[in-house]
């Protein structure tokens, strides 16, 4: 894939960008790790300074950054534009946490023969950034300001269709008073990251991706011993029990399944339903999912906007025509529009079986389908009948079932009565094929740390 800005909206080429040379890469690395060397050794309060110094710039920018974010990948200006203040909240929460987060915890030294024992947090280095181009601010900074203040420096390889996204980051650190080569961006192919991995000087990375990409950074990074995050696909359940407020439950659906153009690993994909309430609650949610208007993301009424490629757009098709044609209904939407752009409207399938190609694979666009259930039992069963293991959601009013789902939901992150989403308070992450290892709050700070014991006689 070329590194270039392509509008989804009309598919046209906006700008193009060489990749760095071999020359260039090796200077990046280089600088990189002669800034850790004297970062590492800057006061929480500094990195706190121009942390939030980055979070100004962010809230100040908010608009044109917003706007190139939807030209590069779709996402509607008014989700852009959260997204970026959703960035800005995010470094200011470790501007103010992060010292707490690492501080020295002690043990017991009677314990262990010592006058003083405890944990220390330490930076591992230099930590590659290997990121998507569906949340192309967000999932990058909540890697960049836990790292940042931890004192690891950052070397971010972003998806090929953002990488004015990718520069805006890198600008936005330096501007804030980060030490030269902090945080910088390598505008390379895919091709180039083994490299990268090899390199000695390289001693950790983290990945938002697909599982495949994931397989293959792991298998790198396992051969060199390095430390990774791997943040991967998604297929989540979402639960609806005949308790659960109906109405309610089918408009966060909607947004579960389209938010971001339906483009979002922790989507609800897969609506499970209890079949007492099914007919009723299906209803509901087709016709909030068939009021959606699709169209120009810039438009102030538009709620879903293109994909974020042609091929992307290509691969919901024909998951959708494989459903299709053993024997799925489809309740709503179903077929691309004519016309410039790479749009597909969202959509409700049901009668899903396990021989259609969507009951396993994750699709990563506005289709949602539905199954029915008689029990939760059944429901949890279903729910766990996939590879992944990223979100998981469940509406009911009974305490006994979120109990229960909580308990055997087989997910990073369980939400009752809500959509599953991303904070800064929370850990993030995924079990099974959705990967391992945590972003987020005091435990995604501590992940590109080292943990070391510290005895003194």
């Amino acid at each position: 894939m070329a590194i270039a800005t392509q509008d989804p909206t009309t598919g046209e080429l906006v700008k193009e960008f060489s990749p760095h040379t071999a020359e260039e890469v090796e200077a990046k690395v280089a600088a990189a790790a002669s800034t850790f060397a004297s970062y590492r050794h800057t006061s929480f309060a500094d990195r706190a300074r121009w942390m939030l110094a980055a979070a100004d710039l962010l809230e100040a920018e908010a608009d044109d950054t917003a706007e190139l974010m939807t030209t590069e990948m779709g996402k509607t200006v008014k989700a852009a534009k959260a997204e970026v203040l959703k960035c800005a909240a995010g470094c200011r929460y470790y501007a103010a946490n992060a010292e707490a987060f690492l501080a020295d915890e002690p043990a017991d030294a009677s314990a262990v023969g010592a006058s003083r024992a405890y944990t220390r947090y330490q930076p591992l280095g230099v930590v590659l950034a290997i990121m998507p181009w569906n949340f192309p601010l967000w999932q990058a900074m909540r890697f960049a300001a836990p790292a940042l203040m931890a004192g690891n420096v950052g070397l971010l390889k972003h998806a090929s269709n953002v990488p004015q996204t990718a520069l805006y980051m890198e600008d936005v650190f330096a501007r804030a008073g980060f030490p030269a080569a902090a945080f910088q961006t390598l505008l390379i192919p895919a091709s180039e990251v083994e490299r990268l991995l090899r390199d000695p000087r390289v001693a950790a990375a983290t990945l938002t991706g697909s599982t495949p990409a994931g397989q293959a950074v792991a298998r790198v990074a396992g051969e060199e011993l390095k430390k990774t995050v791997l943040e991967l696909g998604g297929s989540d359940p979402f639960i609806v029990m005949p308790s659960a407020d109906l109405a309610t439950a089918a408009k966060v659906a909607t947004t579960a399944r389209c938010q971001n153009n339906g483009q979002s690993c922790i989507a609800a994909k897969r609506f499970i339903v209890h079949e007492d309430v099914a007919e009723e609650w299906e209803s509901l949610f087709v016709e909030s999912m068939s009021a959606l208007v699709v169209g120009d993301p810039r438009a102030p009424g538009t709620d879903v906007g293109p994909l974020a490629t042609e091929q992307g757009r290509v691969d919901v098709q024909e998951l959708v025509a494989d459903a299709v044609s053993k024997g799925a209904r489809v309740l709503c939407g179903g077929a691309a529009p004519e016309g410039p752009g790479w749009f597909y409207p969202p959509t409700v399938i049901s009668r899903i079986t396990p021989q259609m190609r969507m009951f396993r694979e994750e699709v990563f666009g506005p289709v949602a389908q539905v199954h029915r259930v008689d029990s939760l039992d059944a429901a949890i069963e279903l729910a766990n009948d996939t590879d992944f293991g990223l979100g998981s959601n469940i509406w009911t009013t009974e305490p006994s079932e979120a109990e229960r789902f909580m308990r055997d939901s087989e997910a990073g992150a369980v939400f009752v009565n809500g959509m599953t989403t991303s904070y800064p308070q929370l850990p993030f992450g995924g079990v099974k094929a959705s990967g391992y290892g945590r972003e987020l709050s005091a435990h995604g700070i501590r992940e590109f740390c080292n943990i070391k014991a510290v005895w003194v006689s």
